[in-house]
């Protein structure tokens, strides 16, 4: 049974946070969970209906729904996107491609570009989730 509230408080979880992290806001949490989970590996810190706290390669990421943000400046842009991760590239390093691949195609995701060896030194593919975001797994190529 999944915990109803946070194992930590929010702020000592806001202060634990270190590097570089990123929100995304998305119309389902649940159905970003799973797309995080199964095709990329990542692991759950906490989450409900309205917010996701992720873990993935060792570093931290959160989803929100939209009503949690009906007060930040980024909710009208939001509400007006057609596509919400349009032209922003979601790189994840360490995860490999063959497989995130394998688990979006056998899950309904949809394949932007197959797993390919790229000139910048990664092996990487492209996925899009439901929300439009567009997700990288690599892994760096042999010199």
């Amino acid at each position: 049974m999944k915990a109803s509230e946070p194992p930590v408080s929010a702020a000592d979880y806001g202060r634990s946070l270190r590097g570089l992290g990123f929100n995304l806001i998305v119309a389902d949490v649940p159905r970003a969970v799973r797309f995080t989970t199964e095709v990329l590996g990542a692991t759950s810190f906490f989450d409900n209906d309205s917010f996701a706290a992720m873990k993935l390669v060792g570093g931290d990421f959160m989803f929100h729904a939209d009503h949690t943000y009906h007060g930040n400046p980024l909710a009208g842009m939001v509400k007006t996107a057609e596509a919400r991760g349009t032209a922003v590239e979601l790189r994840v390093y360490g995860v490999d491609p063959d497989q995130a691949e394998k688990r979006a195609r056998d899950g309904g995701w949809t394949i932007l570009a197959g797993s390919l060896d790229k000139p910048h030194g990664l092996r990487e593919c492209m996925i899009i989730d439901d929300d439009g975001f567009v997700w990288i797994p690599s892994v760096h190529l042999p010199k």
